[in-house]
């Protein structure tokens, strides 16, 4: 069996979220690969969140983040982070997670939580501009499907909250929507974004 050295175990939950012994069986499981460790603890994890989804998350916190330029408040930031029990909402680590989810919308600007939120006319809207793009750009027509899809994946990217890469790496390595995938799975809790609001001096809504 390959040896996991601590430095492992504490990269892969650092990179996670996932709790000591788990990163530890994921590690033994994948023979000392990271990448596929970490699939692992996707998967269980997602497994976990399904056996969770449809349990009532009417506990939870608010989260908030102010930008202050020249010591005065330019963004502001509201995020309510919602999980089944008042237990897990008052730890300080789902409080510290809900003001860090804050503090990533200040920064990048979601226009949604989920994938499913966005209307149908905008990623109407979105199809028919990377088709014309790659049209002018003279890309043959058998591959202009596969593009489009390509720049849709990418608008999801910067736009639905759940699909951008959280803006502090220090703290978790993935998308916003894998870390509170991972919280749900260490606290054993469903945990989600249920609202979030972003006001930004100047900015048009």
């Amino acid at each position: 069996m390959t040896e996991i050295t601590a430095k492992q175990v504490a990269d892969l939950r650092k990179a996670t979220g996932a709790g000591m012994m788990d990163a530890k069986r994921a590690l033994e499981e994948s023979g000392g690969d990271a990448g596929r460790a970490k699939d692992i603890l996707r998967e269980k994890g997602l497994a976990s969140a399904k056996k969770r989804t449809g349990r009532a998350t009417d506990q939870g916190s608010i989260g908030s983040y102010l930008h202050l330029q020249a010591d005065r408040p330019v963004i502001g930031v509201l995020v309510e982070l919602a999980s089944e029990t008042d237990f897990v909402a008052k730890s300080p680590e789902f409080q510290a997670a809900a003001n860090d989810i804050a503090m990533h919308i200040a920064a990048s600007r979601p226009r949604w939580i989920r994938r499913e939120e966005v209307p149908e006319a905008v990623l109407t809207e979105e199809r028919g501009f990377a088709a014309a793009q790659a049209r002018n750009e003279g890309k043959p027509e058998k591959v202009i499907d596969k593009i489009v899809e390509g720049r849709i994946e990418k608008f999801y990217q910067d736009a639905v909250l759940y699909d951008q890469t959280f803006v502090n790496p220090e703290k978790f390595a993935g998308t916003v929507g894998e870390m509170v995938e991972a919280m749900a799975a260490q606290m054993g809790e469903n945990i989600m974004v249920s609202r979030m609001a972003r006001i930004g001096v100047g900015e048009a809504e």
